[in-house]
Order: C-alpha cells, then sequence, then structure tokens
C-alpha cells in the first residue's frame, strides 16, 4: 500500500519529468512504450512511478485514441454486418445504443423489425419507432406515423398518424409533409381541408417529393 505522502513525492517527481517523456500508450498489444528524451534521466524513473503514471495519465490517451468503439463506429459496424446479411451482430451492436437511448440506433432497430430483417414484428417496430420518434428522429416520427394511419404494430388511430406526420413535416421532412397533406384531403385524423393539404403538397413539393408535385396540381 502506498502512503498518501508517499503519492505526493511520486506526483511531483512525474510533473518535473513529465516534460521530458513521450508516452505512446494503446497500442494493439496495449503495452505502454516510453521515448525517453534523456538516457540519464530515464534511468531514475522507478517501477512505482512508472505505474504510477500508468494510472494517471495514460487512460486519458487511450480515450483519445479510440481504443474503444464510440457509438459512431458501432452504428458503422452495424451497416456493415446488415450488407452482409449478419443481422444477429447487427442487433447486438445496436441493443446497447438503443438502449442508452441513442435515436439513431431506435430507428435502424425500427427499420430491422419492420422489414423483417432478421425477423418481422411490427410491435416491435413500433415500439422502437416511438422511442426514436420522442428523441426526435424525423425518419422515425414520420414511420410511426404510417404504422398508425395503416394499424400495423399498433392499433390503428388516424389522430395519433396525424400528430407524429406534424412532427416529422414541421421539420421540412418531404414524405410527412405529402402524407400530412393526404389526412387533411382526406379528412383524416383532423377536420378535412383541402386548401390546408394543398398546402402541405407543395411544401413536399418544394422538398422534392414528386407525388406531393402532382397533388398540389391536381388539387383545386
Amino acid at each position: 500500500m502506498i502512503e498518501a505522502s508517499s503519492i505526493r513525492h511520486l506526483h511531483a517527481k512525474m510533473t518535473k519529468y513529465f516534460q521530458l517523456y513521450t508516452f505512446n500508450y494503446c497500442e494493439k498489444n496495449r503495452i505502454l512504450k516510453m521515448t525517453s528524451l534523456n538516457k540519464e534521466t530515464n534511468m531514475k524513473l522507478t517501477k512505482t512511478l512508472l505505474t504510477t503514471a500508468i494510472l494517471g495519465f495514460s487512460l486519458a490517451s487511450c480515450h483519445s485514441t479510440g481504443l474503444t468503439n464510440t457509438p459512431d463506429q458501432q452504428l458503422d459496424q452495424g451497416f456493415e454486418a446488415v450488407k452482409k446479411g449478419d443481422y444477429q451482430t447487427a442487433l447486438k451492436l445496436w441493443k446497447p445504443l438503443a438502449d442508452q437511448g441513442d435515436a439513431r440506433a431506435q430507428y435502424n432497430l425500427g427499420l430491422m423489425y419492420r422489414n423483417g430483417n432478421g425477423i418481422q414484428d411490427d410491435v416491435e417496430a413500433a415500439k422502437w419507432f416511438r422511442k426514436a420518434a420522442e428523441n426526435g428522429d424525423v425518419k422515425a416520427q414520420h414511420n410511426l406515423g404510417m404504422m398508425y394511419a395503416k394499424g400495423e404494430g399498433v392499433e390503428q388511430d388516424y389522430v395519433e398518424a396525424t400528430k407524429w406526420y406534424r412532427k416529422a413535416a414541421d421539420k421540412g421532412y418531404a414524405m410527412a409533409q405529402f402524407n400530412l397533406g393526404l389526412m387533411y384531403r382526406d379528412g383524416e385524423g383532423v377536420k378535412q381541408n383541402r386548401t390546408v393539404a394543398k398546402e402541405w403538397f407543395g411544401k413536399a413539393c418544394d422538398n422534392g417529393d414528386k407525388k406531393g408535385c402532382l397533388y398540389y396540381k391536381k388539387l383545386k
């Protein structure tokens, strides 16, 4: 057991010598490599000092060099797995992120369950779309709206469908704007209003939705 006074002494020595050494940590074999800038000084560094240096400084450099996977890396690895048809690996990579509240992972899980990548389960799809939608993912908001409109994975509810379409449409998502136009045109979930419907078709058209352009021209 190293006493507090010893630790303070070692810390002082480390501060003195820190500028004389470059610590190259987190190599593939996770072994600390130390490049000496002064051979004579290097001989004075004790085993205890080296151990303390590892504990005190190298962990931060380990994180900065990306030794462990970041959420972005896990997402990318999941996409690669999906491309190969390895849906179980994708699930293992994305599920922990989704459980931690990552909206991108939640949305991707929803797609996997919705499209039958590995297993078809509309209830699970709706669950994950909802989580991603509540975290602000516009594609998930739109997809959840579609599931409510069609009654897939959830009980059909045009009011809920309109609510989620509107959230995505307000953020400029063209497909949601088009579908919200349909809801106003047909009076599903909202009071029928062809003028408002045409406005949403026009917004969808402006955002590149070809059907939005077509419906905008057709609606009088």
